[in-house]
């Protein structure tokens, strides 16, 4: 198994593409903690690992609370004596589709301030409990490099991930930790399966006059996405290539954004 005796972090570890991450790296052999707001979802994530014979602890943790970040990370390192996989898959509910014209300051800034805020949060707990050959992972969108209107603080949000990303492999890869960017494109099975996407794309479906499910359909359909492949990246494909980074098999990758977006954006 590749992440055989590993400790892995996720923060985000109630979401959809946390969990299916947490997941994975359960069934490639690491001990999972996650972190998240919602101890409900928490613990569905841990029941799936526990019940496939994986090993999982659940924490409630706001990653805007940059002190309670500190003392969770502090606690996980204490327990299992270190952490070598960190994935940041926290998601905030933002705006999209709203032209410059209608919007606000607050709604161009929320995105960029929360999304930044917690990157750096959740980077500076874990780095003091990081050991040679750890990883830290986190996820952008297309959406920091693709041109295209009402996406605004959500863009540059993607954007700053990215060039923290870069960053942060420069400022921890002299301890021999490893920072990386997952990019996957609009994953559209996250919407059907609870995804805060749904709150997203709710004005967005509803001012073309569908449904966000009837919108989430539409694109798992084959030849929807005008992406190279013609589809849109699913679930697993994302959590499969977590697994991937975070184990020594990737041991060469660092400060990159891994291009998963079925050839929507060319690198």
């Amino acid at each position: 198994m590749m992440l055989n005796g590993k400790i892995a972090v996720v923060y985000g570890g109630g979401g959809v593409l946390g969990g299916a991450a947490a997941r994975a790296f359960a069934r490639d052999g690491a001990t999972v903690y996650l972190a998240g707001r919602t101890r409900e979802k928490l613990e569905a994530v841990a029941q799936d690992i526990t019940s496939a014979g994986g090993r999982a602890h659940v924490a409630v943790v706001d990653v805007l609370d940059e002190a309670t970040l500190v003392r969770h990370a502090a606690t996980v390192a204490q327990q299992a004596g270190r952490i070598d996989v960190v994935l940041n898959a926290v998601g905030f509910v933002h705006v999209q589709g709203t032209p410059l014209k209608d919007l606000s300051l607050d709604d161009f800034e929320r995105p960029i301030r929360e999304t930044t805020r917690a990157y750096f949060s959740i980077a500076k707990a874990v780095a003091p409990h990081l050991v040679p050959k750890s990883v830290l992972i986190s996820l952008s969108t297309p959406g920091s490099k693709l041109a295209f209107p009402g996406v605004l603080g959500f863009g540059v949000a993607c954007a700053g991930v990215e060039a923290m990303t870069r960053h942060l492999a420069a400022e921890l890869g002299p301890g021999g930790v490893r920072v990386v960017c997952l990019r996957p494109d609009l994953v559209p099975e996250t919407v059907k399966l609870g995804s805060h996407a749904r709150q997203v794309f709710r004005p967005l479906a509803e001012a073309a006059g569908f449904t966000v499910d009837q919108i989430a359909d539409m694109k798992m359909q084959p030849g929807s996405s005008p992406s190279l492949l013609k589809r849109f990246p699913h679930v697993e494909e994302v959590a499969n290539t977590a697994a991937f980074v975070a184990s020594d098999h990737a041991g060469a990758i660092t400060g990159a954004v891994l291009n998963l977006s079925c050839g929507s954006l060319i690198d």
